[in-house]
């Protein structure tokens, strides 16, 4: 029998070296032509992404249920930019026929007739909502048509989110001109690109307590981008990363989180803005969940050769965060770190590795089963496909129609 042969992953999904944030490159060129379509645009993180990316020649499309903020926005943009390839479009993404269109629209109004990158951005929390989930009012026992509880959280952050990147992964690869991404893409200011960016939340980390349908949902996208993270880039060539921010002022943060925030620390949508352009702008990132908190000073750990480490392992411990850094420790003595002011910090770095491991043996697992069973096996199992439902003696409920019979009166 001839050995079994190993699972050779393509380069796109090997593990790559961890980012180094300590100094964010953003190459700006890249950004410039590029037709970049923002669900939930009109305020927020979209509107900041958009008011970033539009001076920079960027082509962009938003969507968003609030024309007049939406039609303001761009109307602004465009007397400040001078750039006319800004666009708004009304967009509910509940709706499904809503989002073919807006996409449709999209691709119509893109210079280039394509879609370089999509971010999944439209987002909402209702605290009341949330509240009435966890606490019914309803009198269940005895009402004799009682309602469901509302799942607009739901609708928006889960299945608007899921039709976005169900159409993404469709129209991204049909990008003219664009080609797979590699973590050795060029970045020059006319390639095109194929990019799905996901908003989630530091809600898909960890609980927010109270609030039950936005962690649900905000969980559901982290699940989502681990999904596509490695296979998006070897199936379609597209390169999928996302955003974790932590509490920001944003419309999405009501009166109560507000009060119940005041005093802590938050984040800033300046910083969430510039963790989006890093991803944005630089086409060789590939599968990078970045979590942006408020901006502290503090003592970042760095490998032996003095990069900055990502993931768990470059997170600093509490005892190395600094209000205002002091002179005398700006380093450790054993040269292990360097205090620097940090907003924004990668998760998730590791998956790869582990991921590559487990589909690695899995692959050679089945391989080698298969092996084992040979040709002889093979026919067998195709004979046992084809035949098995007249051997079981049970009909097909799905396939076989049902037979209304006729009473006689």
């Amino acid at each position: 029998m001839s050995p079994v042969p190993k699972y050779d992953f393509n380069a796109q999904g090997r593990r790559l070296p961890q980012l180094d944030l300590s100094s964010l490159k953003i190459n700006i060129a890249f950004i410039r032509n590029k037709t970049i379509v923002i669900t939930g645009g009109a305020s927020g993180f979209g509107a900041g992404f958009c008011t970033e990316w539009a001076p920079h020649g960027a082509n962009i499309i938003i969507g968003d249920v609030n024309v007049a903020a939406g039609e303001a926005l761009i109307a602004k943009l465009r007397l400040e930019t001078n750039n006319k390839n800004l666009h708004f479009i009304h967009l509910d993404v509940t709706s499904w026929r809503s989002q073919v269109d807006f996409f449709r629209e999209a691709v119509r109004l893109s210079p280039h007739g394509g879609i370089d990158t999509v971010v999944a951005n439209a987002g909402v929390n209702g605290p009341r909502e949330a509240n009435l989930f966890e606490n019914p009012m309803s009198d269940y026992l005895n009402d004799p048509d009682p309602p469901a509880p509302t799942l607009k959280t739901i609708d928006v952050n889960l299945t608007g989110v899921l039709y976005t990147a169900h159409l993404a992964l469709f129209y991204l690869p049909r990008n003219p001109d664009s080609t797979p991404c590699s973590p050795t893409s060029p970045s020059g200011p006319g390639q095109r690109d194929r990019h799905l960016i996901l908003l989630g939340s530091i809600a898909s980390l960890y609980p927010v307590v109270t609030q039950t349908p936005y962690t649900v949902s905000k969980h559901a996208v982290l699940g989502l981008f681990r999904s596509l993270r490695m296979n998006a880039p070897l199936s379609s060539g597209i390169r999928v990363n996302m955003l974790c921010p932590y509490f920001v002022h944003t419309p999405i943060l009501g009166t109560p989180a507000r009060l119940v925030l005041s005093g802590n620390a938050i984040g800033s949508v300046e910083d969430v803005v510039e963790a989006a352009t890093c991803l944005v702008s630089r086409p060789e990132i590939i599968g990078r969940a970045l979590v942006i908190g408020p901006k502290v000073k503090v003592r970042v750990q760095v490998d032996e050769d003095g990069i900055g480490l990502g993931g768990t392992d470059g997170i600093p411990y509490v005892e190395q965060v600094f209000e205002v850094a002091d002179p005398e420790r700006s380093g450790m003595p054993d040269g292990q770190g360097a205090i620097q002011e940090r907003a924004i910090w990668e998760v998730y770095a590791d998956d790869f590795q582990h991921a590559d491991h487990f589909t690695a043996r899995m692959m050679n697992l089945n391989q080698a089963a298969s092996a084992v069973k040979g040709w002889i096996g093979f026919a067998v199992d195709m004979a046992s496909a084809i035949t098995w439902r007249l051997w079981s003696g049970k009909p097909n409920r799905e396939m076989t129609p049902v037979k209304k019979e006729r009473t006689s009166k």
